[in-house]
């Protein structure tokens, strides 16, 4: 199980300044919540606050109300740099929103967090429950039928490394089948309006940047299973398996996602 407790100020700061994928996935999510000027909006697992930001400032106005609930505290104090009278944070993880009332929000989004959390059904019970009727949430999660092309190399690494594959090695643990992901939102109440696959090409301009990317967009538990002096050596296998998919401008490595929108019945 992912650890919340190896960020660090350095990761923090690093995934700020790294996170235009998850921004980019996240313009598509609150494409489709279709958010009026004065609605609210509940981000959750929020991370530094830049997709939050964008909802508050273009999205809801000000007379709306975005918040921002991560469990990374380092994170969430970044974010709050970013306040605006409409924008707030707060440290909370998604199985645990007591802090808000029942139907408190227009609307929900979990943006490349859904693969983090092992216990899907309790998350979504929550969400359900702090959406007003006719609400919408959206996701973003890696998907199981197609890996992310780093899942796969580093399964290679550890395959040729004789460790067989780690559940947290890579960066989503709890990936999900589009059938799984329609399932989970049936079960939790919601009626599901779309789900579809994305599939993104992602140019890191060195290996320095994919391991950079890996290790902050997974708070620390990029190869996390394993001992300091294990962890070093499969990082420096990565690396060679890396160089051999590098060229003159760069490293393309690709990502696929199910993006879901689904509503609470009215």
């Amino acid at each position: 199980m992912p650890s919340l407790t190896l960020d660090t100020p350095e990761l923090a700061l690093q995934y700020d300044q790294v996170s235009d994928l998850q921004y980019e996935h996240g313009q598509f999510l609150l494409a489709g919540l279709q958010l009026k000027p004065g609605q609210t909006l509940l981000d959750v697992g929020c991370g530094t606050g830049r997709l939050a930001e964008l909802a508050a400032r273009h999205h809801v106005g000000a007379g709306g109300r975005v918040v921002g609930v991560d469990p990374l505290p380092l994170r969430i104090e970044l974010a709050a740099a970013r306040a605006l009278p409409q924008l707030s944070f707060a440290v909370a993880r998604g199985e645990d929103l007591s802090a808000f009332e029942d139907g408190s929000f227009d609307a929900v989004l979990l943006n490349s967090v859904y693969h983090w959390l092992q216990d899907k059904a309790v998350v979504l019970n929550e969400v359900f429950r702090v959406l007003r009727p006719g609400g919408r949430v959206a996701i973003s999660t890696a998907s199981r039928e197609r890996p992310h092309d780093i899942q796969q190399i580093v399964s290679r690494v550890l395959a040729d490394a004789g460790l067989g594959r780690s559940v947290s090695a890579g960066s989503t643990p709890y990936r999900v089948t589009h059938a799984e992901l329609a399932g989970q939102l049936e079960h939790a109440g919601f009626f599901v309006d779309e789900i579809r696959l994305r599939r993104f090409a992602d140019h890191f301009p060195d290996i320095d940047a994919v391991l950079a990317f890996s290790n902050a967009s997974s708070f620390g538990n990029f190869l996390g299973d394993y001992l300091p002096d294990v962890r070093a050596r499969l990082q420096a296998a990565l690396r060679s398996t890396l160089e051999t998919l590098a060229t003159p401008s760069g490293v393309l490595l690709h990502r696929n996602l199910h993006f879901a929108l689904a509503h609470k019945p009215a």
